[in-house]
This record gives C-alpha cells, sequence and structure tokens, in this order.
C-alpha cells in the first residue's frame, strides 16, 4: 500500500508523466456503444470494456524495447515490416538523435514494430473503434463531438508544426484520464484501415479507395467532423511498414 501511495505521489510530482513507471500507467476505460463517423443505418458500435495507457509511447520506453529485441534495431529491421524512414531521426540502434528527448513520444515506427511491442508488455494495440470511442472526449465529457471547442482544438493542432517534439503529457487529461490522444501525434491502432463498414460488422470492410476526396463523405454519419475525416484518411492512405515522423502509438489490454 505505502509503496502504491509512494508511486502515485512521485507521478504527480512529475506531473507529466515522465519517469518509466508512470509512463507505462493505464486507466480504465467503461464500455458503451457509439455511432462512429462511418456507419450505416445510425451502426451502434459497442465497446466492451478494456485498459488505455495514459501516455504514447515514449522514446525512452522504446529504447529500452529495441535494446532487449535487437530485431528492431535500425540497422537490423527487416525491410518487410519497416520502410527506409523507420527510426530515422536516431542517432545510431540505440542512441537518441539530437533533437529527441527521452520523455518525448516514439514515432517513425511501424505498425509491425508498434504490435510487436505492446505484445512484449502483455498488451495491445486499441482498435479504431476503442481509440476513437475514448478521443471522443474532452476534460469533462466523454462524449463532446458535437461541441464547436472540441473540434476547433484538433483542427488548430493539424496546423501546428513538429508538436511531435513536444514531451508526452502536454495536452490536457480528458474525461477518462487519457493524456495527447490529440495535439501531439497521430497514433497507430490495430485495425487502422479497416474504416468503412457494410451490413452488422466492422470487420466487414470496403474498398479504402472510397476514403479519398469526396468520396469519403458517402456513409458518414457527422459530415461536419472534419477532424475526424483527416483521421480515418490518414488510416486509410498508410501500410503496415510505413513510419511517418507524426505518427506513434499507445497500448491497451482487455479487461479481466
Amino acid at each position: 500500500m505505502l509503496n502504491n501511495i509512494l508511486r502515485l505521489t512521485i507521478c504527480i510530482l512529475l506531473l507529466r508523466g515522465i519517469d518509466m513507471n508512470c509512463q507505462s500507467e493505464m486507466v480504465s476505460i467503461k464500455g458503451g456503444t457509439y455511432t462512429p463517423l462511418y456507419g450505416r443505418d445510425s451502426l451502434q458500435v459497442k465497446i466492451t470494456d478494456f485498459e488505455m495507457d495514459v501516455y504514447p509511447v515514449t522514446n525512452q520506453a522504446y529504447l529500452k524495447f529495441v535494446k532487449e529485441n535487437p530485431k528492431w534495431r535500425k540497422s537490423k529491421v527487416i525491410s518487410l515490416f519497416a520502410d527506409e524512414s523507420y527510426l530515422m531521426l536516431w542517432s545510431a540502434d540505440t542512441i537518441l538523435g539530437p533533437s529527441q528527448s527521452l520523455k518525448g513520444p516514439i514515432t517513425n515506427v511501424s505498425w509491425f514494430a508498434a504490435n510487436d511491442y505492446c505484445e512484449c508488455q502483455g498488451k495491445r494495440l486499441p482498435t479504431v473503434d476503442e481509440w476513437e470511442y475514448v478521443a471522443m472526449a474532452n476534460k469533462n465529457l466523454p462524449d463532446a463531438r458535437t461541441l464547436k471547442t472540441y473540434n476547433e482544438f484538433i483542427l488548430s493542432w493539424y496546423e501546428k508544426p513538429k508538436t511531435f517534439n513536444n514531451n508526452i503529457g502536454s495536452t490536457f487529461k480528458n474525461y477518462w484520464g487519457v493524456y495527447d490522444l490529440h495535439g501531439l501525434v497521430w497514433e497507430w491502432t490495430s485495425d487502422f484501415n479497416s474504416v468503412l463498414v457494410s451490413g452488422e460488422s466492422r470487420k466487414d470492410v470496403d474498398n479504402d479507395s472510397n476514403l479519398f476526396c469526396g468520396s469519403a463523405a458517402i456513409g458518414a454519419t457527422d459530415l461536419m467532423n472534419y477532424a475526424a475525416f483527416m483521421r480515418y484518411a490518414i488510416r486509410g492512405s498508410v501500410k503496415a511498414k510505413y513510419t511517418m515522423k507524426n505518427l506513434g502509438f499507445r497500448c491497451v489490454k482487455d479487461k479481466k
């Protein structure tokens, strides 16, 4: 009990969560139903209870991971699992670049790398539905998507350069106690390109080409949610081996 209190005190004092123990902290997400951006006949998606990392995975945590898993070092990674930009800002296999902070979010990692990282922690990547369900919250409401200020904040972030250089915890803590879902980096999901549905199954996926330009509005439940359109378009445009300087990830796990 005393150790838990001490650990919590350290996390509060550090505030922005940045030692390894705080960085891996998780919070419980109570499940429910929601209508995704892309859904037909007002499809309601059911979310079961799960746990989510409070923060995106940091450079510090990923550095530890590659030291323990040499196959994910930049000089050894197989091209099938990561493109040429993988960890491009790192100076060497186990040395961060001069512009990078240990407290910053890891970026330039592929879906394969992110997925393996989560599995090594006994966790997994969130589904699109789980990520969107938590990300639709603001500081006080579990679903703030109808608020003008909610979308304005996200759109203003899209216009800010190099937010991926900021440290984790630099944005607000939302209703669930999760930081940085908006305002820091884009994030991988387990089913990142499975965004269009038909029938009653989220696994029944249409052609990803429907995501682009005007056709992206077909089947959308909220034609004014441009911020969400951007997220879905990005997800539909990448492949699992791709890496981006503003694309990171966090992990989740099922509630027992």
